[in-house]
């Protein structure tokens, strides 16, 4: 079987890592990265997507970045009978505009923060006064991961009115903790994958500005069954009835005392989340990808192992603002053989060997009989990593560890 990829970065490499074990799997990767270039070939974008597939005959295709799938790169496909993961057009605009978003939500009855829409400064500043402090700002469209601010204050606000373009979503500040709840549907069906917790901020104890995210951690005790039946019952499940949806539905969550609220969607698979997903997938997803692609997921159930799994990301100096490129790395063999894998995410090969390509490098990634373990597996990982001016937070899991000495979330 023939699998093409589409995309360049951590979350691209982790899939075609996991794919690569399947057998009898020939891969391709459109554009891929270094990483990627190991296990497959990767093909340059030169035509359309459909006529990449076409070109490298391929049985299947699974959509990585967002971008294609709101600009319609399944619907293309599907016209062509050709088999892809992924939303058409039209469900993709739940992550292509945020308004979009919530008006779905409240149209469905989804649980989700109060807020409003606004175009124009002086109305995104009486909403400002009407939810008081702290208030979340959002830009409607595609924006990386990067186009979320939480302002504390009046002077925090104005700074994010200052960045922001275009109609914004203001809406209230949800206490809880954090949820990356992904699903893989065929527009009826659908099968939960393991939850995740996400890091957005760029610096340890979530402070700094957001970013496409610093790292993740896979862990069964993130969520309680009872918790997940009601995110499966009141978020997910109505979501792919409504739009029939098909691919993989991203619900991030804020788990408040009064039961899960939806922050946003994404209509793929997150990254840095789905490096800790694969590492710790015990199923072979080549034929679950397969039969969400045909309409035939009613009977797949995948299989998880039983220790977590642990995600970093190393960042170039400068990310999430402007940064550097062709830093030269090193030490990623001597990571590898610390037991952690290294995905490449931001990479290229320069005179000097493999460099740094964009803002987030590696995700040093890792998995253990417990959560401590898997941290110090992936920090060991990182440890023999470096490449001029990188950074990384210190604290990926941490949360997770607070969970087992006593906190209530996911009991």
């Amino acid at each position: 079987m023939r699998i093409l990829v589409l995309g360049s970065g951590g979350r691209e490499h982790a899939l075609v890592w996991k794919l690569a074990q399947s057998p009898g799997v020939e891969l391709f990767s459109c554009p891929g990265n270094p990483g990627m270039q190991a296990l497959g070939k990767c093909v340059p974008p030169a035509g359309s997507y459909l006529e990449i597939a076409e070109a490298v005959g391929a049985d299947l295709t699974v959509v990585g970045p967002e971008a294609p799938l709101v600009a319609g790169v399944v619907d293309e496909f599907r016209a062509r009978g050709k088999r892809i993961v992924g939303p058409d057009r039209n469900a993709a605009q739940l992550e292509g505009s945020k308004i979009y978003a919530k008006y779905f939500f409240e149209q469905r009855n989804i649980p989700t923060a109060a807020f409003v829409t606004v175009d124009n400064p002086a109305d995104a500043r009486r909403a400002i006064e009407r939810f008081g402090f702290p208030v979340v700002l959002k830009a409607d469209g595609l924006a990386a991961g990067k186009g979320v601010f939480v302002a504390q204050d009046s002077s925090q606000a104005e700074a994010a009115l200052a960045t922001l373009q275009g109609r914004l979503v203001i809406e209230e500040f949800l206490s809880g903790e954090e949820v990356s709840f992904i699903a893989l549907c065929d527009g009826k069906d659908v099968v939960p994958l393991a939850p995740t917790q996400d890091h957005k901020a760029v610096f340890d104890d979530d402070k700094g500005p957001n970013t496409g995210g610093m790292g993740a951690y896979c862990d069964s005790s993130i969520l309680s069954e009872v918790q997940t039946r009601e995110v499966l019952n009141r978020v997910i499940y109505p979501t792919v009835e409504a739009m029939r949806f098909t691919g993989f539905l991203y619900a991030g969550l804020m788990m408040t005392a009064g039961g899960p609220k939806v922050l946003e969607f994404n209509v793929r698979l997150g990254d840095p989340e789905t490096q800790p997903l694969m590492h710790r997938m015990a199923s072979d997803f080549v034929p679950a990808l397969m039969a969400a692609a045909e309409g035939n997921l009613a009977s797949v159930k995948l299989e998880w192992r039983t220790g977590p799994s642990v995600c970093v990301v190393m960042a170039s100096p400068g990310y999430p603002g402007s940064y550097p490129t062709g830093r030269t790395i090193h030490g990623v063999e001597a990571a590898e053989a610390t037991g952690a894998k290294v995905f490449h995410a931001g990479t290229r090969f320069g005179p000097e060997g493999l460099e740094t390509s964009g803002g987030r490098v590696l995700g040093v990634t890792a998995s253990g009989s417990n959560l401590a373990e898997a941290i110090d597996r992936a920090y060991a990982g990182v440890r023999e990593i470096r490449f001029e001016g990188m950074h990384y937070r210190r604290d990926i899991g941490r949360k997770g560890l607070q969970r087992y000495n006593g906190s209530t979330v996911g009991t």
